[in-house]
Order: structure tokens, then C-alpha cells, then sequence
């Protein structure tokens, strides 16, 4: 079932399926719920499962101006939306930049989020204090988006499918991507105001999703359970011991590299439902 609900002038939009315990999928850049389909056609077997797209992308829409985006706001749009559906306490799994709206959400939300599911990342704070010539160079998207207004949207809206396309092809191992898909995740970066949403994202992970990831060292730990999965041939592998990491920010971190590129429930949607089936089992 299809669903839009606004959120504070936004509109958020999803998807749901199944029966069972809930739990809620969030996407990174440049996709929408839609990179979940293979994953959650196999979760809803035991699970509900809602699958949204962040603001900015998708269905979605992209919030008035002037207007902040941290992942703390995006993160409590999505806790309203699954509270409108009915659901007070549920488990979240993020990839990417849904990733960091997932784990915000457990800190700033730890009476909701039952369990945590992070694929492909470590937490904003620590890639900013460990950036170096290799971050700098390979995460170079994160600078071009975290430009200042209006150079990024005007360079982004300038060559929106090359910038989709190298995204999708440089970060991946295995050729999931066809044409359909590929003009799918297109679609926002064609449209002024989802760009501008989405580069304001980027501007807010470099200055207040840091500064709250580190408020949050000293706070305490989250509560949950935390299963962290990657690419085995990516740069979190690469540059990070992401369990390690992890463990500096929760007591019950489980999780293991995935022998593809960067978009796990993609190019490896079988061996991602396999370890959120165990992880997710009650």
C-alpha cells in the first residue's frame, strides 16, 4: 500500500507491506524506497515493513524555506510518520544517508527504535575527524554538495544524470542498474527545490550533524541492538574497523563485510535478508 503523509508542511511518501512486527527502511543518495523492493518483498514475509523516501527524493516532497536539515529533523519527520501509521516503538534499517537519519533517530529517540540496522557507513562525526587526501578525494561528493548555495545546486542541476550515473557506477562492484532505474533516481536532481533540499542535508552532516554526533559521545550509548553491514571493497572496509567504531557508540554491535559494492540491498538484496532476518527475529 502506497501512503503520502505531511509532516510540518512536508510530504512524506512510502510504502507498506506485510504483517508483523514493523520496521522501517530508509535509502541513501541518489536512490528512494525503491532500492529496498527485493529486501522488503522478503521481509514482509514475517514483518510490516514501511519503506520511505526521505525528504527531497522520490515522492517525497522538499520543505518549505528557510528550513533545517539535520538529520535530527529528518530523523523526526520519519518518527512521525510511523507514529501516524500506528506504530509507537519499531526497528529501522538505513543505507547511506538513510544510514544516518536511522542511527540519529536511535540516539534522539532511543524509546522508539527497537533495533538499528546501519549498511555502509560509520557515523558523520568520525568520518569528518578521520578525513584525509583518501576522504577527501573519494568522498568528494560530499564537498560538492556541501558548497555553498547557489554554486552546488547550480552545478548539480547543470549535469544531473552524470552526477546520478557516477554515483551509481563507481560506488557499485555489480551492473544492477538499468536505464529504468537509473532515470527513477534521476528525478530529483532535475528539480530545483529537491536539490537544494538535498545539498542543505549536506551542508547541515558538515556542521550540525557533527556537532550533535559529538554532543552525543558523552551522553551516553544507544540502547538497542546495532548490526552493521558494508561492502567488503569499499572505503568503509577500507579506511575503518566499522565494528570497532560502532562499539564506541553502542554496547550490542553485531555485523560482518558483504562481498559487493556500496549498494548492499541491491547488488546483494539475498545475504542482506538473510542477516536482517536473524537480526530482526524477536
Amino acid at each position: 500500500m502506497s501512503f503520502d503523509l505531511t509532516v510540518d508542511d512536508v510530504r512524506i511518501h512510502g510504502e507498506r507491506t506485510g504483517t508483523g512486527p514493523p520496521v522501517l527502511l530508509l535509502h541513501g543518495i541518489p536512490e528512494t524506497h525503491r532500492m529496498w523492493d527485493r529486501v522488503a518483498e522478503h521481509l514482509a514475509r514475517t514483518h510490516t515493513v514501511v519503506a520511505t523516501d526521505l525528504r527531497g527524493y522520490g515522492g517525497s516532497s522538499a520543505p518549505p524555506t528557510p528550513r533545517e536539515h539535520s538529520m535530527r529533523a529528518l530523523a523526526a519527520e520519519q518518527v512521525a510518520v510511523m507514529r501516524r501509521l500506528g506504530y509507537d516503538r519499531f526497528a529501522v534499517v538505513g543505507h547511506d544517508r538513510g544510514a544516518r537519519c536511522a542511527y540519529r533517530m536511535a540516539l534522539d529517540h532511543p524509546d522508539v527504535v527497537t533495533r538499528l540496522g546501519v549498511l555502509d557507513v560509520v557515523p558523520t562525526a568520525e568520518a569528518y575527524a578521520r578525513a584525509d587526501r583518501e576522504f577527501a578525494l573519494g568522498y568528494w561528493v560530499w564537498s560538492l554538495l556541501a558548497a555553498p548555495a547557489p554554486v552546488a545546486e547550480q552545478l548539480v542541476l547543470g549535469a544531473p544524470r552524470a552526477l546520478v550515473d557516477h554515483m551509481l557506477d563507481s560506488w557499485s562492484d555489480v551492473p544492477v542498474f538499468d536505464e529504468a532505474r537509473r532515470e527513477l533516481y534521476a528525478g530529483a536532481f532535475r528539480d530545483p527545490e529537491r536539490v537544494h533540499a538535498i545539498c542543505e542535508q549536506y551542508r547541515a552532516a558538515a556542521t550540525v550533524d557533527v556537532e550533535h554526533d559529538e554532543a552525543d559521545r558523552g551522553r551516553g550509548r544507544m540502547r538497542c541492538p546495532v548490526l552493521v553491514l558494508w561492502s567488503a571493497t569499499g572505503a568503509v572496509d577500507a579506511w575503518y574497523d566499522p565494528l570497532a567504531v560502532w562499539r564506541q557508540w553502542a554496547d550490542d554491535v553485531t555485523g560482518h563485510a558483504v562481498d559487493a559494492g556500496h549498494f548492499l540491498p541491491e547488488e546483494a538484496p539475498e545475504e542482506v535478508s538473510r542477516a536482517l532476518d536473524a537480526f530482526l527475529e524477536p
